[in-house]
């Protein structure tokens, strides 16, 4: 029939059409595919994590400014610092050692508050940005291995919903694993002492940031806002955790690193004694916070000298200038 061929011929074309149309698709977005604002920079919305060595450290710097929310593996962590920035700003460093998630960000710079703070995990792997030129050798003298973009790009994709520099996001298990004690080494766990108040919420202020911890019966947890909103994650709604230290720590001028307006980056003492307020259990516990070296891992004591330990679970430290 006179009209078969041509029919085929409609049909092969079509078919090109939608695998060129594919192709073009994948060179325009990547592996990952297009993104939604808001939405995981994944191809898959579940949350999913995988078991890491018992000796594995890998810290993450999380972006945390509006542009960079909701975050992307928060919830994983181990530990959570909130670290000061230039401009009264701060920025997240998130512990991953007892599971990894699949992806994690926005990433972005170091600091140099990270040389001191990290050294008691060991030689942990960094996974950055970027620092400042002034920054970079003191990261590199320093105990841990360094993982940019430039030297494990594999490890690293744009998503291409988000604009710069707030786009920058890794897969922790193509990043070099990090040695040394992880957190439950670093930071003691056990029952929490006597006495204590009955607490359900805490505000912690930074000169431009204002986190709050609500305490929810139903699941144990501080639920965190930030700037009055809840800090969502991608991949499991509004972070929680176990337990809340605000750590008041001693400020320095370091390397001379300002930001666009001319801001100098403070660096955080982490190293020495201080007070500290430990929210677990739905109550707040006042305290002192004592680390004698660099090498060394943090502890806490109660006014009375009892340690004070934290809960089973991910801990939220936040070292507020004092």
């Amino acid at each position: 029939m006179p009209g078969k061929p041509i029919r085929q011929l409609l049909a092969a074309v079509a078919v090109f059409a939608v695998v060129g149309a594919a192709v073009a698709a994948l060179l325009l977005f990547g592996e990952d595919g297009p993104t939604r604002p808001g939405a995981p920079p994944q191809e898959s919305s579940a949350p999913v994590t995988t078991p890491a060595p018992a000796d594995r450290v890998l810290v993450v710097k999380i972006d945390n400014v509006a542009a960079a929310r909701p975050q992307t593996g928060l919830s994983a962590a181990d530990v959570v610092y909130v670290e000061p920035v230039e401009g009264g700003l701060t920025r997240l460093a998130a512990v991953y050692s007892s599971r990894l998630p699949r992806v994690v960000g926005p990433v972005r710079s170091a600091r140099e508050t990270d040389v001191e703070l990290l050294a008691q995990y060991g030689h942990p792997t960094l996974a950055f940005s970027g620092a400042a030129p002034e920054i970079l050798p003191l990261l590199r003298r320093a105990s841990m291995t360094t993982a940019t973009e430039q030297r494990v790009p594999g490890a690293y994709f744009r998503d291409a919903a988000r604009p710069r520099p707030h786009n920058l996001f890794a897969r922790p298990g193509l990043l070099p694993a990090g040695t040394g004690p992880g957190p439950r080494h670093v930071l003691a766990t056990g029952a929490a002492p006597g006495g204590g108040t009955p607490t359900a919420g805490h505000t912690v202020g930074f000169p431009a940031a204002s986190y709050d911890f609500r305490w929810s019966r139903r699941d144990a947890r501080w639920h965190v806002w930030l700037d009055g909103s809840p800090l969502l994650t991608t991949e499991a709604g509004q972070a929680a955790t176990a337990t809340v230290v605000v750590q008041r720590v001693a400020i320095r001028r370091g390397a001379h690193v300002e930001d666009a307006a001319g801001s100098v980056s403070p660096v955080a003492r982490t190293v020495g004694t201080g007070p500290v307020t430990v929210l677990r259990d739905g109550r707040a516990f006042e305290g002192t916070w004592s680390r004698r070296s660099a090498g060394e891992g943090t502890t806490f004591t109660t006014s009375s000298g009892e340690p004070l330990p934290r809960a089973e679970g991910p801990v939220w430290i936040l070292l507020v200038p004092r």
